[in-house]
């Protein structure tokens, strides 16, 4: 396969070859070749948007279509892509990166994206250790809610395509109904702000932990001009490695953040079973387990004989306790609707059938035959005798009383 030069590929392809390699080198480590790589690629980006003319200085964030919302992100993934370069000379990598962090901040500052109390805080004069913590806690509050947030709108989006496919599956399409596509624009506006907003929280972090480096660094140069201990500057190196690679861990931890996912109801795990991404015996992991009210110091250590049974059944609910799970009664109900289909296909084949008629007409009598007249007569009598009863019962008569003016 020929791989394309990336003079010869768009701006969209480009930034999401470039997200990628951000996401791989944020979860995990990756290789200085696709460090690099991926700072090009951004460069590029960078290059292209300004050719383009894509953002203006007279827009703001309400005017900008939500296709090019996602741009704003290319400086912060070429600040954060830059940091992990590794060179000799690192002060020169932090001042790089910084300035690309910088750059972010200040267009998301001019598109009035950064929260009012975030500039109040970094514009006040010396500030206390106390109103650090709060500055500090009140961001990581921010970026837990934006964490949340995105993975809202990622379930609510899955949830949504199933549940189009299990309603494709069950109705039958219109005419011009395959050609309608969802309206969600909106979402994926709001999806693109929440990552900016979670990208702005990252990147006051790590500019601060980038300046902190720069000090330190600096700092141990001029010592090591003017010739003090070596060993003390390896010392601190080590030490300052191991916190930034301690930084990154917790980043990449914070940014799987998960939140327990909703229940499950029985149509999506009948569906799941349809389509066979779930097993009938598996009860979607959800097993009921039967509740026990009673002294803590009982329950806690699950009770085996018969008296300390007793003893922690002494406080019971007033209502009746459950006797199966969700899921378990969704595959009952599912068991039922299967048996009341076969049953109707046994009636309708029933009901489709001529036994009756068979049974109401007379047989032909045999030539020589005279045993069986006697039959043929008792056959016709009673064949005669339903037709009356027909003619003075008609067809749901018996249902009267249903009716209210019956």
């Amino acid at each position: 396969m020929v791989e394309l030069n990336m003079e010869e590929m768009s701006l969209p392809f480009i930034f999401e070859q470039s997200r990628k390699i951000h996401q791989a080198a944020s979860d995990s480590s990756v290789d200085q070749d696709t460090v690099r790589k991926g700072c090009e690629q951004l460069q590029k980006c960078e290059e292209m948007i300004g050719k383009l003319g894509l953002f203006s200085t007279n827009e703001t964030k309400d005017e900008i279509s939500t296709t090019k919302l996602k741009y704003f992100l290319v400086p912060y993934y070429l600040g954060e892509l830059t940091e992990k370069i590794t060179e000799e000379d690192r002060i020169q990598v932090l001042k790089a990166s910084q300035v690309k962090l910088k750059e972010f901040l200040s267009f998301c500052e001019a598109m009035e994206l950064i929260p009012k109390e975030e500039l109040e805080s970094s514009q006040a004069m010396g500030n206390t250790f106390a109103d650090q913590r709060a500055k500090k806690i009140a961001r990581f509050k921010r970026q837990r809610a934006a964490e949340s947030k995105l993975l809202e709108i990622r379930e609510r989006k899955e949830r949504r395509g199933r549940s189009t496919r299990a309603s494709a599956l069950s109705s039958p399409v219109e005419a011009g109904e395959e050609d309608m596509e969802d309206d969600d624009g909106e979402e994926e506006r709001e999806a693109w702000l929440t990552t900016i907003s979670l990208a702005l929280c990252k990147a006051f972090d790590l500019l601060e932990m980038l300046k902190k480096e720069e000090e330190m660094l600096s700092a141990i140069k001029e010592r090591q001009s003017q010739g003090e201990d070596d060993e003390l500057s390896h010392s601190a190196l080590d030490e300052r490695t191991k916190k930034a690679e301690a930084w990154h861990r917790n980043g990449a931890a914070r940014a799987r953040y998960t939140k327990p996912a909703a229940p499950i109801t029985c149509a999506t795990f009948a569906q799941d079973v349809l389509e066979g991404r779930a097993n009938v015996s598996q009860f979607h992991e959800h097993k009921h387990q039967p509740m026990i009210f009673g002294p803590a110091s009982l329950v806690a250590k699950n009770p085996t004989s018969e008296r300390e049974k007793l003893a922690a059944q002494v406080f019971q609910p007033h209502h009746r306790l459950p006797t199966m799970s969700i899921e378990e009664a969704g595959l009952k109900e599912m068991e039922i609707m299967n048996n009341w289909q076969e049953m109707n296909v046994k009636l309708m084949e029933e009901a489709n059938s001529s036994w009756h008629k068979d049974n109401r007409l007379p047989s032909r009598p045999v030539e020589g035959d005279d045993s069986d007249d006697e039959d043929d007569d008792a056959a016709q009598d009673k064949a005669r005798a339903w037709d009356d009863w027909k003619d003075d019962n008609p067809r749901g008569a018996g249902n009267k009383k249903l009716t209210p003016c019956g």
